[in-house]
């Protein structure tokens, strides 16, 4: 299955997002360039965290993605 992109941002936004995802069954993987950065010695601020999601997850989670942005 193909991954989308669903969130490029903070960390603790991501984990929050992933959280309720997750609540609805929708499986998340998140990709951390923060610190894949840290590891390979050198840093970066732009979008620390990726979220990805199934595409075929996609319609399930829209709903849950844009009732999560509005509470931001």
């Amino acid at each position: 299955m193909a991954l989308i992109k669903i969130f490029s941002g903070s960390e603790i936004i991501a984990m929050a997002l992933q959280t309720k995802l997750e609540e609805k069954g929708i499986q998340t993987v998140a990709k951390n360039n923060l610190q894949s950065a840290r590891m390979a010695g050198f840093g970066n601020t732009d979008l620390a965290v990726e979220v990805f999601i199934n595409e075929s997850d996609k319609e399930k989670a829209e709903p849950v993605i844009d009732h999560f942005k509005m509470n931001l």
